[in-house]
């Protein structure tokens, strides 16, 4: 029995994994160099190293990886405008508290970045527990994000379910022996997803009631 659902945060709740795409992509092209989408899908749910890696490979040495990553946030930061939820997302939260299920976050991401946009988009108060890369030694695709958020939360990972859009953040809510349900944005949506419990497009394709009963 499903007692709890545990959101990934960024590129499932907010599609920030596209804008910083564009983002870096536009920066990196400014110093002459191509970064391709699925370059970029390899960071997705996880730390900077690989792209990181990739810059420092690719970059002449004039530009620095200090100066692409500035321009990536300001370019960043002028697209995202106001952000606003993928669709459906709402919908889930408040169909999970209308159920009684425990609601969760395992973000990669920094607490002051996930919480700044939970409180802009008035869906903090929904979440019971949330653990961020503030709060463990390795990301994902390591389960301790996962691991943590189940503890916190009260439940055993069989008894939950994560929400995830990319594919690092599947291999953490399987190694933590978690049910995943896949909503990948435009920049994860080609790749390798394997061993998940169901996928959508978005949320908005499937109502959670259903979708509870189906991973059952």
């Amino acid at each position: 029995m499903i007692k709890a659902v545990i959101f990934d945060f960024d590129g499932l709740i907010i599609d920030t994994e596209t804008i910083w795409y564009e983002a870096f992509k536009e920066a990196l092209s400014q110093f002459e160099v191509d970064l391709s989408i699925d370059q970029f899908a390899l960071v997705i749910g996880t730390d900077d190293t690989v792209l990181n890696q990739y810059m420092m490979d690719n970059l002449k040495e004039s530009a620095t990886i200090t100066e692409v990553r500035e321009s990536a946030s300001r370019l960043f930061h002028e697209k995202i405008g106001q952000p606003i939820l993928r669709e459906g997302v709402e919908d889930y939260l408040i169909a999970s508290k209308e159920a009684g299920l425990k609601i969760g976050l395992a973000s990669s991401s920094k607490r002051s970045w996930v919480e700044k946009y939970l409180k802009q988009l008035d869906i903090l108060p929904y979440f019971e527990a949330i653990k961020t890369s503030d709060d463990v030694t390795s990301v994902k695709p390591d389960p301790e994000l996962y691991l943590q958020a189940i503890k916190a939360l009260g439940v055993k990972p069989e008894e939950a379910v994560a929400f995830e859009d990319s594919l690092n953040g599947l291999k953490a809510a399987r190694a933590a022996g978690m049910k995943c349900v896949i909503f990948p944005n435009p920049v994860t949506t080609n790749l390798a997803f394997e061993d998940y419990s169901l996928r959508f497009s978005s949320m908005a394709e499937r109502p959670l009631p259903l979708i509870l009963k189906e991973i059952i």
